[in-house]
């Protein structure tokens, strides 16, 4: 006699209960990934598109380049932009001066 014809009904519920608990992980972890992955979308637009853009910002980039007399931290060349060390997450715009850095095109893109 095979095996199959050995399994009684509360077996096959069991072998069910697995298979559709497995199915619910599988599903719940690409449910998590697809909207984390979207908001990290809707946050990297924002930053992009609105924060970058706003006085708020343009005014604490002037202070970190003031502060590090206009010069690369890195390499000591003249700095345009301003580079995150840290991000404040979830909090887009509440980052303390101290996780910027002054830094020139080249360097920041090494950053990168």
């Amino acid at each position: 006699m095979d095996k199959l014809s050995q399994l009684t009904s509360d077996d096959y519920k069991t072998i069910l209960f697995v298979f559709i608990a497995i199915l619910i992980l599988v599903i719940s972890s690409w449910y998590k990934r697809y909207t984390w992955k979207r908001k990290r979308e809707s946050r990297r637009d924002y930053y992009r598109n609105v924060y970058l853009k706003s006085d708020a910002w343009k005014r604490k980039r002037y202070v970190v380049l003031k502060r590090d007399n206009w010069k690369c931290v890195h390499c000591g060349a003249r700095a345009t932009q301003v580079h995150h060390k840290r991000y404040a997450p979830k909090n887009i715009g509440t980052e303390p001066i101290k996780w910027l850095e002054s830094v020139c095109e080249f360097c920041h893109d090494d950053l990168h």
